[in-house]
C-alpha cells in the first residue's frame, strides 16, 4: 500500500541549524506522532510539507504526489492545524468560515455546522473574541469540513487546559475511526500521544533519533534504577541518559533486556513514558 506521506532524505538548511536528510512513511488508518523539544526541527518540517518553504534536497509524496508539483490537488485534500492561527481578528466566525470554504473543491457547510454545535462555538462572534482553545476548535471543525484525507496538525494543544486537550484528543479518536485517513500530529506534549498514537517518530537537533510503532519503543526502552556503586565506565554506554542522586540513579536504556543481563537483578527496570525518552535523550546526562 502507497503511504499517505512520504519523506525522503529532506533537507533544510538555515544559519545555526540544519533538517538533516528527514526520512519518514504514514499510512492510512494510523496517528503519528511528530515529538521534539522546541527548536528541534518539527515546524520546519511541517511547513515543508505544506511547501510554505523552499527545500534544499530530498522529496516529499503525499497520497503519492509530488508536494510541489501537484500542490493544489493535495492541498484541497489535507486539513491542517497550526500553532498560530492565521484569521482575520475584527471578522465573525461565519465570515471567516466562508473565506476558507472557498478554497476548498468539496467544502461540506452540514459538516461544518455539525462541528460547530459539536464544539458549541458561536458563529456571531469576531475570532478576537475567541479564546485560544475556541481557535483552536475553530480551525479543528474548518480542517474536518471538506473531507480531508490527512490532518496535519503542528502543536495544536500548546497552551490549551486538560479539559479542552482532553476533548480534542477524542475528537482526533474519532476521525481516526476512518481508515482511509491519517492524522500527522507534531508536539511537545507527549502526554497526548500516549492516548492515541500508533507510531512516533522523534526529531532532535534536525535528525530523526527514532520513527517507529510507539508500542514498541515503549517495550523495548527502559527506565533503569539502582544504587550509584552499580555504575562504572564499563556499563556507562549502556545508558542514553544518567542522573544520578545522592541515594541512587535513574537511567533510560533503549533496550532492557541488555540492561537485565549487565546488571542482573540488582536493579529496578520501569516503562517509560514517552517523555521520559525525549528529556533523556534531549538532556543526557
Amino acid at each position: 500500500m502507497e503511504p499517505i506521506l512520504e519523506i525522503t532524505n529532506l533537507r533544510k538548511e538555515y544559519e545555526g541549524f540544519t533538517l538533516k536528510d528527514i526520512t519518514l512513511t504514514l499510512q492510512k488508518g494510523y496517528i503519528m506522532g511528530f515529538i521534539g523539544p522546541n527548536g528541534a526541527g518539527k515546524s520546519t518540517t511541517i511547513k515543508l510539507v505544506l511547501n510554505l518553504i523552499n527545500r534544499d534536497g530530498g522529496r516529499i509524496k503525499v497520497f503519492g504526489m509530488d508536494n510541489i508539483k501537484y500542490e493544489t490537488q493535495i492541498k484541497n485534500r489535507i486539513g491542517f492545524v497550526l500553532d498560530e492561527n492565521f484569521f482575520y481578528d475584527e471578522i465573525t466566525v461565519k465570515e471567516m468560515k466562508n473565506i476558507i470554504a472557498s478554497f476548498y473543491k468539496r467544502w461540506d457547510d452540514k459538516a461544518f455546522d455539525k462541528y460547530m454545535r459539536k464544539f458549541e462555538l458561536p458563529y456571531s462572534k469576531k475570532i478576537k473574541e475567541l479564546s485560544k482553545g475556541m481557535k483552536m476548535k475553530f480551525s479543528l471543525a474548518a480542517a474536518l469540513s471538506h473531507n480531508a484525507e490527512l490532518l496535519i496538525l503542528d502543536e495544536p494543544t500548546s497552551g490549551l487546559d486538560p479539559v479542552v486537550r482532553r476533548e480534542f484528543i477524542d475528537i482526533l479518536s474519532d476521525v481516526i475511526q476512518d481508515e482511509n485517513k491519517a492524522i500527522f500530529f507534531s508536539t511537545h506534549i507527549t502526554s497526548d500521544l500516549d492516548k492515541i498514537a500508533d507510531y512516533v517518530t522523534f526529531i532532535n537537533n534536525g535528525e530523526i533519533v527514532f520513527s517507529n510503532a510507539k508500542d514498541e519503543i515503549l517495550e523495548n526502552y527502559g527506565l533503569v534504577k539502582g544504587s550509584n556503586e552499580l555504575i562504572n565506565d564499563n556499563n556507562k554506554g549502556v545508558f542514553i541518559g544518567l542522573r544520578e542522586y545522592g541515594y541512587g540513579f535513574e537511567a533510560l536504556v533503549k533496550d532492557k533486556r541488555q540492561a537485565r543481563k549487565v546488571f542482573g537483578d540488582k536493579i529496578l527496570i520501569e516503562k517509560p513514558t514517552l517523555e521520559d525518552i525525549m528529556v533523556y535523550y534531549t538532556r543526557g546526562n
